[in-house]
Parts: structure tokens; C-alpha cells; sequence
């Protein structure tokens, strides 16, 4: 099946997107042995969680009305926030997956969910530190909390993601602040 996503990714993503999806794999499944988790699941997690990155705002709402998503004002005003939950269905629909865990995980990447699976976290997380990211001193003190704290290292990602969006004019989520106080 990754020869399949693989190529979807192809045709879907522009080639600097599949580069950050390999690292976001790569991650994954090392976070994952770190955990004793599921590398596998990890990984194909990783790989297919930005099945959705690329889609234009009507259609990411459009696919999300049709699952029956319920879509809040900040959703409806930032739809590029919905690729998640759209790449799950994506994932489900187009490649048969039927893991809840790795479909979870994949819906959950971008803001997080109050009381997600370590699997969720795990590519949370991947999605956020993975190396491509860059190499500052708050990513590398939060790249060693992952490999030590996992909830720990879920409340600093959400915090390093909030002072970013708090610096900039978009819109902040009220699921990430949600995701934060749970893990906190």
C-alpha cells in the first residue's frame, strides 16, 4: 500500500510536501519504538496524514459536510484546518483503511483532541518536530521532551504552535488550547 500512497502523494502534493511526509513518517515510527507501540501503524499514520494538504477550501468543507463533521465558526473561516479530519476520510475511502487508531491519528494531527491515543500523540508530535522543521533551541528542547514525556512533550507542542499563531493574523482553534489543558 505505501507504493499507492506514494503515488497519490505524487500527483496531489508538491515534491518539498512529500520530503516533509517521509520525515513525519520517519518520526512516527521512531517515536514509536521509543514507546513500544506500533511502528507500522506509526508510520502509515505519517505517511498519510497530509493526504488532504493540497485541497482547495470548498472542497475540504464540502467533504467534511458530507461525513457530517461539525464545522465550528474558526473551521468555517480556516477550512485548510479540516485537511485532517478530510485526509482520515481520504485514508478510509481511497485506500480502505479501517484502523481506527491510525484513522484517528491521522484526523488528529493538526490540533490535537483532548484524551487521544498515544498513536494520535505520536504523530502529532511528528508532524511538528519532525527535522525538516527546523533546528532552533525551543525545537530541540522539544524533540528530547518527546523522547521522554510523551503527554509532556503534547502540551509544549501545543504551546511552541499557540505563541506562533499568536504572532501571526490566523485564527487559533479552540481544540488546540483544549488539547493543551488535557495534557498539561
Amino acid at each position: 500500500m505505501r507504493e499507492q500512497i506514494l503515488t497519490y502523494l505524487s500527483h496531489n502534493v508538491p515534491p518539498q510536501r512529500i520530503n516533509h511526509i517521509l520525515r513525519v513518517e520517519e518520526t512516527a515510527a521512531y517515536l514509536a519504538a521509543i514507546y513500544d507501540l506500533d511502528q507500522q501503524k506509526a508510520a502509515t499514520a505519517g505517511l498519510m496524514h497530509d493526504l488532504a494538504k493540497c485541497f482547495k477550501p470548498q472542497r475540504l468543507l464540502h467533504m467534511a459536510r458530507e461525513e457530517g463533521l461539525t464545522l465550528d465558526p474558526v473551521l468555517e473561516t480556516n477550512p485548510h484546518l479540516l485537511h485532517a479530519d478530510v485526509g482520515a476520510i481520504v485514508a478510509r475511502d481511497t485506500f480502505g483503511v479501517k484502523d481506527k487508531q491510525v484513522l484517528n491519528a491521522i484526523a488528529n494531527h493538526t490540533l490535537g483532541r483532548p484524551d487521544m491515543s498515544p498513536l494520535s500523540c505520536i504523530v502529532f508530535l511528528a508532524d511538528t518536530l519532525e527535522p525538516g522543521r527546523g533546528d532552533n533551541a525551543s525545537l530541540q528542547a522539544l524533540r528530547q521532551v518527546s523522547r521522554e514525556h510523551i503527554h509532556k512533550a503534547v502540551y509544549l507542542t501545543c504551546d511552541y504552535t499557540l505563541k506562533k499563531l499568536l504572532d501571526s493574523p490566523r485564527l487559533i482553534h479552540p481544540r488546540l488550547i483544549a488539547t493543551r489543558f488535557f495534557f498539561c
